[in-house]
C-alpha cells in the first residue's frame, strides 16, 4: 500500500534533516534551535497573545532566533558533547551517570545564565535582573525537575536506541544516553517583554 502523498513529502524532509544533521551536526543544531524558538514566540504571539499580524512584534522573534542560534543551541549542544566524553558508555548505568550530571550540574548552571540573559535582553537592570533571577530561579529549576522526571518515565533511556543521532532538535531529538531533552520556556505575554514562565516549560 503506498503511503499518502504528504506522508511521503514529510519522510523525505526528514529524512534530508537527518543527512545534514549527520554531515553539518553543529551547524544544523544551532540552526534548529534558532528556528524553533523563534517559531515558539511566533506561536505565543498569535495563539496566546493573539496579536494578529499587523501587531506582531517581528523583533521580539528575531531576538528568540539570535538567542536560540547565540546562546542556546551552541550551549546545550557543546554540553552533550563534554557528557559524551565523560560518561562513553551507553548501559543504563551509564544513561544515570548522564543524567545525574545533566540534572546536578549542567541544568542549575544553564538556567542561572539563561534567565539573567532573559531579564538584559528585557533592559532590566543589574539590580533588577538579580532581584527577578533571586524570586524566579528555584521555581524555574524546581519545574525544570518535574518536565525531566515525567519524560524520563515517559521515555525511559533503556528504550531509545544508542544509534540515534546526538543532537537535540527542539525539537530537537532526544539525546539517546540521556533519554530526555532540554527543556525550554514557554513565553508569555508581559508587558511585550520576554517572560518565560515558571509553570509552563515544556520538554522540546
Amino acid at each position: 500500500m503506498t503511503p499518502p502523498l504528504g506522508l511521503t513529502g514529510s519522510m523525505a524532509l526528514w529524512r534530508a534533516y537527518q543527512r545534514a544533521l549527520t554531515a553539518h551536526p553543529w551547524k544544523v543544531q544551532v540552526l534548529t534551535a534558532g528556528s524553533l524558538m523563534g517559531l515558539g514566540d511566533v506561536i505565543s504571539q498569535q495563539l496566546v497573545e493573539r496579536r494578529g499580524l499587523r501587531e506582531h512584534q517581528a523583533g521580539r522573534t528575531l531576538t528568540m532566533v539570535c538567542l536560540g542560534c547565540g546562546f542556546v543551541g551552541p550551549v546545550v549542544g557543546g554540553w552533550y558533547r563534554v557528557l559524551d566524553r565523560l560518561v562513553p558508555g551507553t548501559a543504563k548505568v551509564d544513561a544515570l551517570k548522564k543524567m545525574l550530571l545533566d540534572q546536578g550540574g549542567f541544568a542549575p548552571c544553564f538556567l542561572g545564565c539563561f534567565l539573567p540573559l532573559i531579564g538584559t535582553l528585557n533592559g532590566l537592570s543589574a539590580q533588577d535582573n538579580w532581584a527577578k533571577l533571586r524570586r524566579d530561579y528555584p521555581d524555574a529549576l524546581v519545574t525544570n525537575y518535574y518536565v525531566r522526571a515525567d519524560t524520563s518515565a515517559a521515555c525511559p533511556p533503556a528504550s531509545l536506541s544508542p544509534e540515534v543521532p546526538r543532537d537535540w532538535g527542539s525539537s530537537l531529538p532526544r539525546h539517546p544516553s540521556v533519554g530526555m531533552t532540554p527543556s525550554f520556556p514557554v513565553w508569555a505575554p508581559h508587558s511585550g517583554k520576554l517572560s518565560p514562565t515558571c509553570s509552563a516549560w515544556f520538554c522540546l
